[in-house]
């Protein structure tokens, strides 16, 4: 099965080899017909704490590398 690929703009690099990323999907309203904004918020590993808050990232799933952490940093 493929690994999920998603894009988003990190909020968050705190923690070491961590970063937060938002995620922001656009869908139409089924009855409404109106365009709605949802984010989430993952959390995702990033060996080298290369990214700092505001760059635009991609992130894939992977196997849990901790108790919050099932994403990882692909590329910027």
């Amino acid at each position: 099965m493929p690994k999920r690929i998603l894009q988003g703009t990190v909020t968050s690099d705190a923690n070491a080899q961590t970063v937060t990323v938002s995620v922001e999907r656009r869908f139409t309203h089924p009855v409404l017909k109106k365009t709605i904004r949802k984010s989430k918020k993952y959390r995702a590993h990033d060996e080298n704490n290369q990214f700092k808050v505001g760059d635009l990232v991609r992130i894939q799933e992977c196997a849990p590398k901790s108790k919050t952490k099932r994403w990882e940093v692909i590329n910027a």
